[in-house]
Formats: C-alpha cells, sequence, structure tokens
C-alpha cells in the first residue's frame, strides 16, 4: 500500500478523429483509487456508472476488489465518445478465520434480517448524494493507531462459515481510544446500534468519496457537521458485530469500496498528475 504512486497517461481519438488526452494518477491495482484529468469532458463512465465529474475534468475512479484486469473507461464529449483501456493489478488477499462471533451474527434470524435490512438502506442513503467540495483533496490520515486485526478485501470465514469479503480496515485499540475524522468533509449519518455496524459515523469527502467508522462506543458528532481532518468523532468500541474493542474504517467512491489505506497517499506523492 505504501508503493510508490504512477501516472497513467492515456491519448485517444474520439469518432471526429480530434486528439484529446486523458490522466489517470495513481497506482492501478484492485482495492485502489485513481485520481482522474480529461478536460472538456462532459461525462465519464466506469463499470456502468457515471463518475462525479468536475467543472475541470476531475474525477475519482475507484477500483474494486474483484476488478477485472482489462478495464475501459469511457469519456463522453460534445463531439463524440471514446473508450479508453488500461490494465488493473491484482492484489493477493489474505483470508481471516474469526471464531467466536454470536451465532446470530453469523446467521440472522427473519427478525434480524430487518434490522440488516434498516441498516443497508441507511447506509447507501448516506452515501447517495455527495457534495461537490474537495474536500479530499487535503488528504487523509489513519483515523486511530493501533495494530491492524483485518485487512481490506480479506476472506472472512466467520464460526466456520464463509462469508464476504471485509469490506474495511480493522484497527484493534483500547476501548474508548479518540478516533478522528481521516479528512475535512461532512457528516452523513451517525446512527447508533445498527446490527452489523453498531454505531457508525459516514463522513462525505466530495466527489462521491466516503469514510465510514463503524463499531464506536460513542459519537460526537451528527448529521451535517462539518469536521476536519483530525477532529475527534467518537471512541473506539465494541458495538454491532464485532469480538472486541476496534475500529473498522471503510471507504467508497461512488458505491465501491476501496482500500481506505489507498487514501492515505492519494495526493501527496512528488508525481501526483492533477494539473497535467
Amino acid at each position: 500500500m505504501n508503493a510508490k504512486r504512477i501516472c497513467l497517461i492515456f491519448s485517444f481519438l474520439v469518432f471526429t478523429s480530434a486528439a484529446h488526452a486523458a490522466v489517470l494518477c495513481g497506482k492501478s491495482a484492485q482495492g485502489e483509487v485513481l485520481i482522474g484529468h480529461a478536460p472538456g469532458t462532459e461525462k465519464v463512465l466506469f463499470n456502468g456508472k457515471e463518475l462525479y465529474l468536475s467543472p475541470n475534468g476531475t474525477f475519482l475512479l475507484p477500483l474494486g476488489r474483484n476488478e477485472e484486469k482489462q478495464k475501459s473507461l469511457t469519456l463522453i464529449r460534445g463531439d463524440g465518445s471514446s473508450s479508453l483501456e488500461f490494465e488493473v493489478t491484482p492484489t493477493a488477499w489474505d483470508i481471516q478465520n474469526i471464531k467466536g462471533i454470536p451465532p446470530r451474527k453469523v446467521t440472522p434470524s427473519d427478525s434480524d434480517l430487518q434490522a440488516i435490512e434498516k441498516e443497508q438502506k441507511l447506509v447507501r442513503a448516506a452515501q447517495r448524494e455527495t457534495t461537490e467540495a474537495p474536500f479530499w483533496r487535503k488528504g487523509f490520515i489513519q483515523p486511530v493507531k493501533g495494530r491492524i486485526s483485518g485487512n481490506f478485501g480479506g476472506q472472512r470465514i466467520m464460526n466456520g462459515i464463509k462469508k464476504n469479503p471485509h469490506a474495511g480496515m480493522d484497527i484493534a485499540a483500547k476501548e474508548g481510544t479518540p478516533v478522528a475524522a481521516a479528512g475535512d468533509g461532512v457528516v452523513t449519518l451517525a446512527y447508533p446500534d445498527l446490527f452489523y455496524s453498531g454505531n457508525v459515523i459516514i463522513i462525505d469527502h466530495g466527489f462521491g468519496l466516503y469514510t465510514i467508522y463503524a463499531h464506536l462506543q460513542n459519537m460526537d458528532v451528527k448529521r451535517g457537521d462539518k469536521v476536519k481532518q483530525g477532529d475527534i468523532i467518537g471512541r473506539v468500541g465494541q458495538t454491532g458485530r464485532a469480538t472486541g474493542p476496534h475500529l473498522h474504517w471503510g471507504a467508497s467512491v461512488g458505491g465501491t469500496r476501496i482500500n481506505p489505506l489507498s487514501l492515505l497517499n492519494i495526493n501527496t506523492s512528488d508525481d501526483f498528475c492533477f494539473n497535467l
């Protein structure tokens, strides 16, 4: 995750044969996020989704856990559209065998399924709209220090049952340890006692980028609050589906979950190419 970021520059032709250029900056690998710049573009499509595009042609491109090696980015302009091909490097995901989880948290009852559906709706709604303010440009910090007890993308086996891959990064720390906002943004969700997440906070950093903080002991912010990088937003806990005190830190762009560690170097390396 600390590999030097690279800049990928692509040239292509639209249907009118007029030459254009697009730039993608970052590590082109599963679970990462790239910064794109395509001046004069009206829409950017990836995996069938339209990405948030700023007036000057900047966008964030998320590469999901299971992204295929050969990918295509579609750019639409007034004089036509073009497909931009690039490669995504596979990432080696680990396997976690977790035991001691309360059975109902692994195999939910019918009433639990209703609670899970409520949680999913709340989380989706909190990530449906995004601010145009580019808060993410300031960069990000790890929200709490501690032992990494679970990596993003790891295949999880809970009480012997194979479950979905881990959607975030777990940081083990003493209960009550302060949790900081990883970056500037606006709180879109601060909700207590959800089935999986427990007490959870979601922050919008602009351009469709969100960070998630789950299993909190308490929450010190509310929906609509503006936060600065480093502001204390809550404390480490073990609410929801947790076997011990830790912070589940997640990130997503346009609904695609990414490795939150990829945010730590999003725009700080010497070869950051946003202005090229």
